[in-house]
């Protein structure tokens, strides 16, 4: 194999459809690691580069938003190796994965670690919980210190021990830590510094979140160059799934395809979340794939998938779904279907810009999901608007538009202070509620679902069922769901969408026309 089938860091405006010079196959080992996320991922310049630029914007906002007084530390507890055991057993039931406030700033992503930012001298501290003798045996010999300062751009680095004696040693006197609710989810943050002698110090537990939390908002450079590599990875695995993907597998094997790209070729260790493999009836079930519906199903011929799945990638989530037919050839419904979701992606992709309100979008995607299910009949007897004021759209599309994406998949900062969800249907699941700002990434992810519970609760309503042609209806009963979902980057103009993915019925069924074509030849 060639270098030139190396993955380009390119985008979908390049118009050239990138993906079909892809690797149809996991390459040699020697070019895997040639790829630009295996370097991004080994080059430890660009991971302290990365990191400066996120503590330089917080010496340059902290005097507004925090208003300390001298002698004052940020002070952050990153998460505990206790947090990941089996509570009968010292076996690590997954790997670790550190809290995200703790990671942004510091980057480290190892257990029961401190970190300090002294404001007055604009220096950063790591206090690392080094290893015993007996520790060694298991996990390798202890690292100096001086390991994690340069791994990790810090000014100096102590044991965990010390860290009451080197803030005295530095006259900290006031501390700002991490307390805070995300206010898109409702869940408070976990992590507590709590340390010999902590009682000393004057302690502002309410500052520092929503100043962070808003900081991770807008990307600065270095973590938007390393979302399009995680776009880059995302993408050419579900590529991979797609020329794989076939009638006989188990939804598992869809899901096991695309970890094994994620990993092999693209240094991504984790998912940003647990996969979504929906087939058929079950592509309808919006988080399938959880422990009681574990992607169990063996996908049939004519089966629609509902792939809703993302790599992390150092840290940083991916969040992408394709839908399509497993035998890669549209029938007309599904043709309309497919048609109705991207149009409406498309259309929100267009008007996205600095100052335009998510929630404006959401309800733009509804009205063309609307405008396509009265073309095709399954909807009748009013006007889109009239649709609109029915919540037609939300009986079809139940869930959010998007969200915001970063260190987490569904990132912090979707809501304002004092901004809660609307509680009209389908926005009341929008979890991004605000006006655009350059620098933000979020997803943008148009469905349409027939979803039984919900399409039963609908047909109920004689306010809604009205509009619901049930005769067509049954032809779509069954047939699960469709979802496009891209990851897009706001620019100071308009948007950018950083996944590079087949969209259209066309693209997707030149991709799966030729990995047939391959296949029926035995040559994969």
């Amino acid at each position: 194999m060639s270098s030139s089938s190396h993955l380009p860091a390119s985008t979908p405006n390049d118009g050239d459809r990138p993906w079909l010079k892809w690797p149809h196959e996991l390459p040699p080992i020697s070019e895997a690691r040639q790829t630009p996320e295996f370097h991004a991922f080994q080059d430890e310049e660009r991971h302290r580069k990365m990191h400066k630029e996120i503590r330089d914007r917080i010496f340059a906002g902290v005097s507004v938003a925090l208003s300390p007084s001298p002698n004052s530390a940020i002070l952050l507890a990153g998460g505990t190796s206790v947090d990941f055991e089996l509570y009968d057993t010292d076996v690590l039931k997954t790997e670790f994965r550190q809290e995200q406030f703790f990671r942004y700033i510091f980057g480290v992503n190892y257990p029961d670690c401190y970190g300090i930012i002294d404001l007055d001298k604009k220096e950063t501290v790591l206090f690392i919980t080094p290893g015993t003798d007996e520790s060694e045996r298991w996990e390798g010999e202890r690292r100096p210190m001086d390991y994690y300062s340069k791994r990790f751009g810090m000014d100096a680095t102590h044991p965990v021990s010390e860290l009451d004696q080197v803030l005295q040693s530095r006259g900290i006197k006031n501390l700002f830590t991490l307390e805070g609710t995300n206010l898109d989810s409702g869940n408070a943050t976990r992590t507590r510094p709590n340390f010999p002698g902590m009682e000393k110090y004057n302690e502002d537990k309410t500052k520092l979140y929503p100043f962070l939390a808003e900081l991770r908002v807008c990307k600065t450079a270095e973590e938007i160059r390393l979302l399009r590599l995680a776009n880059l990875v995302s993408s050419a695995a579900h590529v991979y799934v797609m020329r794989h993907a076939r009638a006989g597998l188990v939804e598992l094997q869809l899901e096991s395809l695309f970890k094994a790209w994620c990993g092999f070729f693209g240094a991504a260790r984790h998912c940003a979340y647990t996969c979504i493999c929906g087939s058929g009836a079950h592509g309808s079930i919006l988080h399938y794939g959880h422990a009681e519906r574990p992607n169990e199903r063996v996908v049939q011929d004519g089966d629609r998938v509902v792939l809703d799945m993302g790599a992390e990638y150092d840290g940083y989530a991916t969040d992408i779904t394709r839908s399509y037919p497993i035998n890669g050839k549209f029938t007309a419904d599904q043709k309309m279907v497919h048609d109705a979701v991207v149009d409406a992606q498309q259309s929100v992709i267009k008007a996205l810009k600095p100052g335009v309100d998510y929630r404006d979008m959401h309800q733009l995607a509804e009205r063309v999901i609307l405008k396509h299910l009265l073309a095709a009949g399954l909807l009748q007897g009013g006007s889109v608007d009239e649709l609109m004021s029915a919540h037609m759209a939300s009986v079809f599309m139940p869930h959010g538009l998007g969200h915001l994406l970063g260190m987490a998949v569904h990132d912090v900062g979707g809501y304002l202070p004092g901004e809660n969800r609307t509680p009209t249907p389908g926005l009341s699941y929008l979890r991004l509620g605000r006006k655009l700002q350059a620098g933000m990434v979020l997803t943008v992810e148009p469905g349409i679902y027939f979803n039984q519970p919900t399409l039963d609760k609908a047909l109920r309503n004689p306010a809604q069922s009205k509009y619901i042609n049930q005769d067509v209806l049954k032809r779509f009963l069954g047939t699960g769901g469709c979802r496009m979902e891209d990851d897009v980057l706001i620019t100071e103009n308009g948007a950018e969408n950083m996944t590079i993915l087949p969209t259209t019925v066309e693209e997707i069924e030149q991709v799966m026309a030729e990995a047939n074509k391959i296949r029926a030849a035995g040559k994969a």
